[in-house]
């Protein structure tokens, strides 16, 4: 394989790891994912110039016209807004280098955005043409933290009625809890609460059809998905042995689930995959990895990456027209993967 010295340098001296997947989304590969959730990269989909760069990309979503809002760590623009074609919209943001965790939440009629910082140790509220409209910085209330850089938060799971709560997926693995109005009302998790670090790092507020509500929480480090209710009370643990689950995103009865890499953090050149679950949490699909299997006990087998089309997937969305669309961290400087679904 080829790659230009230009090339090279536009992908900030990566790897070669990370220049093969550049490759793979400018060139259409095989068909990936089995059953009835199988994908094609869309070639060279969203891919910038130097004047709009990337570094970790590390949120994405999208919005109700269809737009994709990514956040990247990187401070010429953390905010990149494309269309559904991959065409740039606008851009804004140099202010946070730690840039990380992004929720797309729908308020009085209005969409708006929160993220979170882990170097400014806060949570910021937006529109999504760039206008700060509050933000919370660690919560010193709880008595649980002596300084503010002991609070590293990772994402933010939303209350339909309003209101949020923050996992502290970097720092001391607590999850704080805000009304609607922004107000802090109260605390748990962390070590005494039996979570552990390297843990909380992504997930979903979810409500039944009873109007019950419980956090699905994506455990990194951990291989598996973890449902409290809204006090903390360990409800179920979903494994996923050979994933590393960043992110979730629900969309029409299945969870997609980005996986860091398959064999994190002890092989940081590992690669990750995108999983489908059903609503009973069976695993029916892995894109860009292995097939999913399950022993005679209904006990799933070890997945792994079978593909170069990613590198470390982080967080994911879902289009409206289904279309998948990948944001990566630590994979040099690569802009989003956009999956056709087939």
């Amino acid at each position: 394989m080829r790659i230009s010295r230009r090339k090279f340098l536009a992908l900030g001296g990566a790897t070669l790891s990370s220049v093969v997947t550049a490759r793979a989304a400018q060139e259409a590969p095989a068909v990936m994912g089995q059953g009835d959730f199988r994908y094609r990269v869309a070639p060279g989909w969203g891919v910038l110039d130097e004047k709009t760069p990337v570094k970790n990309c590390h949120g994405i979503v999208c919005d109700a016209e269809g737009n994709i809002i990514l956040l990247t760590d990187e401070i010429s623009n953390n905010f990149i807004v494309y269309d559904s074609s991959g065409k740039l919209l606008h851009k804004w943001g140099t202010d946070y280098p730690g840039a990380h965790g992004l929720s797309l939440v729908k308020e009085g009629g209005k969409e708006v955005l929160y993220f979170t910082d882990l170097e400014l140790h806060k949570v910021f509220k937006a529109t999504t043409t760039g206008e700060i409209l509050d933000e919370w910085g660690f919560p010193e209330a709880s008595g649980k933290y002596t300084k503010a850089t002991q609070y590293k938060p990772a994402w933010t799971l939303h209350h339909p009625e309003g209101g949020f709560y923050v996992l502290d997926g970097y720092g001391l693995d607590y999850i704080s809890h805000y009304d609607a109005k922004g107000k802090y009302t109260g605390i748990f998790g962390g070590k005494e609460g039996g979570i552990p670090h390297w843990g909380p790092h992504g997930g979903i507020l979810e409500t039944t059809e009873a109007g019950e509500h419980s956090l699905l929480i994506a455990m990194s480090d951990q291989q598996n998905l973890l449902r409290l209710d809204l006090k903390g009370k360990q409800l179920a643990s979903i494994p996923l042995p050979g994933g590393n689950p960043r992110q979730i995103e629900k969309h029409k009865g299945h969870y997609f689930i980005a996986h860091l890499a398959d064999n994190w953090p002890a092989d940081r050149e590992s690669r990750g995959f995108v999983s489908v679950l059903d609503s009973d949490f069976k695993v029916v699909s892995n894109i860009g990895g292995s097939q999913p299997e399950y022993n005679d006990g209904g006990k799933l087998r070890k997945m792994k990456s079978t593909s170069d089309t990613f590198l470390h997937p982080h967080d994911l969305t879902i289009g409206k027209d289904g279309s998948l669309y990948v944001a990566q961290f630590l994979s040099g400087n690569t802009y989003p993967i956009k999956l056709e679904r087939i």
